[in-house]
């Protein structure tokens, strides 16, 4: 018997108990549908994050003032002003690693238009940081060099800001109060959404560093270039766990502190955050699929229940092919095909039903998720292994009885 008439007539059986066939493959549809679900809620969740984690900057290091500890007291982290300007340049010039750092002086501030205000948080920033956080403007234009140099009163505002203040006019052009001093609207940056901690990157006023500091945020009594943090940007393809020792080892030295004395700043490594989280939504994404893929055993084992019923019911005939001359493996091969195409056909139902409901839930509950040519294919190839796994034991089964009692079979 060839393979095209061994699925001939396997799916001549099939069609002889349709409902049986039918309900049978219910196991595998339903399998197959969340394991597609669950797959897509999980890696819509994974690109979430990432997204999240891509619009912080790529290979970030955010150096901050670390503990300084006064007559044994522990101030904690912050209370000296411990970065200046001059260590970002240093960063810049003297460690190859280090594409970009970014000086930053940071404080909450209120801001007015016209008889609108927000409540933002005021930037002080110099050419470094927009490259340091890949940071494009989306209308108007960037500060200029000469605005950064003589401290201009301009500022570039975060979508949110803009949205509040401005509603859906146009901004640039137009002057806002920061603290009662004026600035100018010359851009507005691309928007990045949310910090995977829920803050909002949008909400921001950025301003040349000098011009916040001098203006708005006040100048360090004891050094006038501290600044309250230091953005890194790591080259592309440096490892960012050596250049965070570079950073680390360049910053002592620069803040002459001896080996037994703890650092006075503190680094965050952004890409070591990132790689845990993508590892902990992945975790999630296979533990989902994890969960759905019990319903294809579930299903696996049904098909194996109604397979050996159907040896049963199918006695005399098997006995009957035998006894004409079909060899053991063609009944064999006929048994498996019917497994196999069950599961094949409840595994392609099962898709459609599993993108039909990643759809679904992506519109009613606004979960984000993502259906993948791969991820169907697995399924369905999955859903079809299944049935020949759980269909081989009833198949050998079949093709091992002997004709002469098949025959006599009531």
């Amino acid at each position: 018997m060839s393979p095209l008439d061994a699925l001939a007539s396997a799916l001549e059986a099939l069609r002889a108990n349709a409902l049986r066939s039918a309900l049978t493959m219910l196991g595998i549809f339903i399998g197959v549908a969340a394991v597609i679900a669950m797959v897509a809620v999980g890696t819509g969740a994974r690109e979430t994050v990432l997204a999240q984690i891509r619009s912080l900057g790529a290979n970030l290091i955010v150096v901050i003032p670390g503990n300084v500890t006064v007559g044994g007291v522990r101030l904690g982290s912050g209370a000296r002003a411990s970065l200046t300007q001059d260590d970002a340049l240093a960063l810049e010039r003297e460690v190859d690693a280090v594409e970009a750092a970014a000086p930053t002086s940071r404080g909450q501030v209120q801001a007015v238009a016209g008889g609108a205000n927000w409540s933002s948080w005021l930037l002080g920033v110099t050419p470094s940081f927009f490259v340091a956080r890949d940071w494009d403007v989306a209308a108007g234009r960037g500060f200029e060099a000469e605005e950064y140099d003589r401290g201009a009163q301009v500022v570039l505002l975060g979508e949110t800001v803009a949205r509040m203040l401005f509603d859906d006019a146009d901004p640039v052009g137009e002057t806002i109060r920061v603290r009662n001093v004026p600035f100018r609207v010359v851009g507005i940056l691309a928007p990045k959404g949310q910090t995977t901690g829920g803050q909002d990157q949008d909400d921001v006023i950025a301003a040349p560093l000098r011009a916040a500091q001098q203006r708005v945020l006040g100048v360090n009594r004891a050094n006038a270039r501290a600044v309250g943090s230091i953005t890194v940007r790591v080259r592309e393809g440096e490892d960012a766990g050596q250049a965070e020792e570079q950073v680390r080892a360049l910053l002592r030295q620069r803040h002459r502190l001896a080996a037994a004395q703890e650092d006075d700043f503190l680094l965050r490594n952004l890409a070591d955050i990132a790689a845990t989280r993508d590892a902990s939504s992945r975790t999630l994404s296979w533990l989902l699929a994890a969960i759905a893929t019990v319903s294809l055993l579930v299903g696996g084992i049904g098909i194996m229940n109604i397979m050996l019923v159907s040896v049963t019911e199918r006695t005399r005939e098997i006995g009957l092919r035998l006894a004409v001359g079909a060899r053991p493996r063609d009944v064999l091969m006929q048994f498996l095909i019917e497994a196999a195409t069950l599961s094949a056909l409840g595994g392609v139902a099962g898709a459609a039903l599993g993108f039909a409901s990643a759809r679904a839930i992506t519109r009613l509950a606004g979960w984000p998720t993502i259906v993948s040519l791969e991820s169907i294919a697995l399924a369905v190839g999955v859903s079809a292994l299944v049935g020949i796994v759980f269909g081989f034991y009833p198949a050998r089964r079949a093709a091992s009885l002997d004709p002469i009692e098949a025959l006599r079979h009531a």
